[in-house]
Formats: structure tokens, sequence, C-alpha cells
């Protein structure tokens, strides 16, 4: 068998749209699905740019959210099966964890992680999907493998709000908004957007953010005091992706308890600072590596969540490509251009 993917050959440089890679026989504990959708994040730009530390991998496929169809399973895989309509996610799931595939074109290896969604056909690991949950449609089934599970996981698994708390987000992407969503199932007292582009804090207040925050043209931390009335927010979400906007959450939260959790990657290198005495008067801070999300427990629940209209998740797909536009997505995700692309690779299953 043969597939079309997106390779990236070299850091620094677009990717490549190869339509005749050969994809390897299924060892143990794989599965081969064929792909419908994918989802972009700033995750994939900073691979592409080299922003993330020496790739020790190249070339090889990228991509970590996506939805599919099981086309076949390797030995011992017992969690899906033929047919089957799947999520295809980075955050290990149950079942067997496999290492990533090695394609070929010509004598050229190509190589793969565990999971990869830029590509018409993928061999993923049994760990990485998650059986498709009935009347989620596959565009937005998309979502649920990255974007959602962080997003939320980390306002329904992380910091549990309770209705009288306060809490600001940092980035109005799809991390952030899927984590505003959320934060409505707790009918939270204020929410309070921040982001640089106008159109995206628009979409905010039409997801039930109470308060928005233009950072390009405001300090988001002198704002978010005067709206608290000088205390802070009890929590803080960071889904910018840059170390001055994980510092600016990190300062907007009150004393005493008050919490900023940050899912985002800055560049390789780059350093947070921050104010010894902020965590003496009991500011906290942490990390959130996919919102603690279970993607086997946490995908269905979510998707009842999306049929019963409290998460809804469509209205962030506000642009659709073809493979073939690979690189204008991850283009107008660095001109931030778009909340959360998708790329469209067999739409029609």
């Amino acid at each position: 068998m043969k597939t079309k993917a997106a390779v990236l050959y070299q850091t620094g440089e677009p990717l490549v749209i190869e339509s005749d890679i050969d994809v390897p026989m299924l060892q143990g504990g794989q599965v081969l699905v064929k792909v419908a959708f994918s989802g972009v994040c700033r995750s994939q730009l900073m691979e592409v740019c080299g922003k993330r530390g020496e790739d020790r991998y190249l070339p090889h496929l990228l991509g970590h959210e996506g939805s599919g169809v099981v086309v076949d399973v390797g030995k011992e895989v017992s969690k899906v099966k033929q047919g089957d309509k799947v999520v295809l996610t980075w955050i290990k799931g149950e079942g067997i964890n496999c290492q990533g595939a090695k394609y070929k074109k010509g004598n050229l290896i190509i190589n793969s992680g565990a999971v990869t969604t830029f590509n018409e056909y993928t061999i993923v690991s049994e760990n990485r999907c998650v059986k498709l949950p009935n009347g989620i449609p596959m565009d937005v089934a998309s979502l649920f493998g990255c974007a959602v599970l962080t997003g939320a996981g980390i306002v329904t698994n992380t910091i549990h709000p309770k209705q009288s708390d306060s809490i600001a987000i940092f980035g109005a992407g799809g991390v952030g908004l899927s984590a505003l969503m959320a934060t409505k199932l707790y009918n939270c007292s204020m929410v309070i957007a921040v982001d640089v582009e106008k159109a995206k804090l628009n979409i905010a207040k039409d997801f039930g953010a109470t308060h928005v925050i233009n950072s390009a043209v405001e300090d988001p931390v002198e704002k978010i005091f005067k709206i608290t009335g000088g205390t802070g927010v009890d929590f803080a979400i960071e889904a910018a992706g840059l170390v001055s906007t994980i510092e600016q959450a990190f300062a907007s939260v009150r004393n005493e308890g008050g919490l900023c959790v940050f899912a985002s990657h800055p560049p390789h290198g780059d350093k947070i600072k921050i104010d010894p005495f902020d965590l003496i008067c009991g500011k906290q801070i942490r990390g959130s590596w996919g919102g603690e999300s279970k993607p086997d427990r946490d995908i269905p629940r979510f998707a009842q969540l999306y049929k019963e209209g409290k998460l809804p998740l469509e209205k962030l797909i506000t642009h659709r490509y073809s493979l073939e536009q690979i690189n204008l997505a991850l283009s107008d995700i660095e001109g931030k251009k778009v909340v959360r692309p998708l790329i469209e690779i067999n739409y029609d299953l």
C-alpha cells in the first residue's frame, strides 16, 4: 500500500507533499487507519520551524490529532477492529504502546511517531486511538485528539472550579476556547479571555466570556486586577505558547492560593521568570500534560457534552484546507488568522 503524506525533510523548510510513500506491514499492537480529518496546532508549526530543539528523526511525518476509519489491525490489538471510526490522539490511552512505524520512499526511510495525521493512511499505536462515540461528526471528532482533551481537560480534570471562582484564559485558540467552553459547565462567576486578535475575542464572547482583553493594546495583568477589584483571579489558564503570556498568567492570579496552569510549549530554550516572593504569598504555578486527560475516559465524556449542546466544538473550526495546503494552514496559524484549522484528507468517510 502507498499513501500520500506531508513530510518534514528539514526544519525551517516547508513540508513536502509526497504521493507515493510505502506503508509498512503492521506489527503487533499497531493499527492502520484511513485518516478523515486532521487538526493542526502550534506544536506542529514549532516542529516545522525547528523551535522544539534538535530534531533527530528527520525526515518524518507529523500531526497528532485526527479522525479516521480502521482499515486493519496488528496482532494482539483488541481495542478496535476493522471498520471502527476512531479518534487519533497524541495522549497515551489504554492498549499497547508501540514505537512509530518506518515508512519508505524508494530507499529512504521516513520516520513517524506513535501517531501521525498529516497522511492519507497512518499506522498508529493501539493506545493512540479511541473508538468514536456515535453521533459525532468526523470533522468535530478530530478536535478530541488534542484541543478538547487539553483545554477542557484542564478545567474538568486539573482545576475543578467552583461557581464562585474567577478564571482568566490567555490565548483564544483551539485549546483556550475549549477551556472557555468547559468553564460554562461550572457557571463560573467571571471568565476573562485574553488575546491579541479582535476576531478571536469576539468568538470568546460568543462562547460566554464575561470579559475580554486585547493584550495588544492594554496590559492584561493590570486590567485583570482592575476587573477583579484588585485581588486577581482564582485561576489562570495559559494556552498562547509564549514565555511572556505564562508570566502574565501567573502574575494575574490572586495571593493565598491562586493557581496558574499552562499547557503551552514555548520555543526550546526559552525560560520563564517569576518573583519568588509571589510563591511565598501563596501564588501557584504548574504545567499540564494534555489536561491530565485519559482519552478512553474523557473522549466519551466530552462527546456526550457535545451532543447535549454544552460544548459547541464545531465553532472552533474556522478554516478548512486540503492536505496539499498544509503549509498554508501552518502559515495561517503563525499569522494568527485561524482558531483551529482542519485538514480535509478523506472527508467523505
